[in-house]
């Protein structure tokens, strides 16, 4: 069974001081993975906000509000809302298989900055969505800034710019 623990002694292990060059790399590696978390919580709240799906998707908020017996399994069953949740896994997933090409042609910076800009633009397209299709795309330039960004981010955490 695992266990942890600390070890209390005297004097320094590690030589090293930290520096803000560490601060600022630990800082700038966490923001990867907190920019997907974050997006994890909202879209898992926002996809059950009545305002929301009766804007989006109204088939699924009429089945909300008629109180009609809902599959434990599968709450909503719809297509389009799978689809608008979904996307930005999928927009990941192939996002961090390319990034490493990427990265190595166009070097650590700009390939965060490619995906903070595709991430910039998703959630732009989003705020001034009007309808499922942009929704989605949003969702989809959302996932690609992400999935590139946390790519490039476990490189640029072990490695100086």
């Amino acid at each position: 069974m695992p266990a942890g623990g600390f070890v209390l002694r005297e004097g320094k292990d590690y030589p090293g001081n930290l520096t803000p060059f560490v601060t600022v790399t630990c800082v700038v590696a966490a923001m990867g993975g907190l920019s997907f978390g974050y997006d994890i919580g909202i879209s898992g709240g926002v996809t059950t906000m009545p305002p929301f799906l009766k804007k989006f998707f109204p088939s699924v908020c009429r089945k909300l509000l008629e109180h009609t017996p809902i599959d434990r399994y599968c709450q909503f069953n719809s297509q389009k809302l799978t689809m608008f949740t979904s996307s930005l896994y999928l927009a990941a997933i192939l996002a961090s298989m390319v990034a490493s090409y990427i990265t190595r042609k166009l070097g650590r910076r700009l390939s965060m900055l490619l995906g903070g800009m595709l991430f910039g633009s998703g959630a732009i397209i989003n705020a001034a969505a009007k309808d499922v299709a942009m929704l989605i795309i949003g969702r989809i330039l959302l996932g690609f800034g992400v999935g590139f960004s946390n790519q490039v981010m476990k490189g640029a955490s072990s490695a100086k710019f």
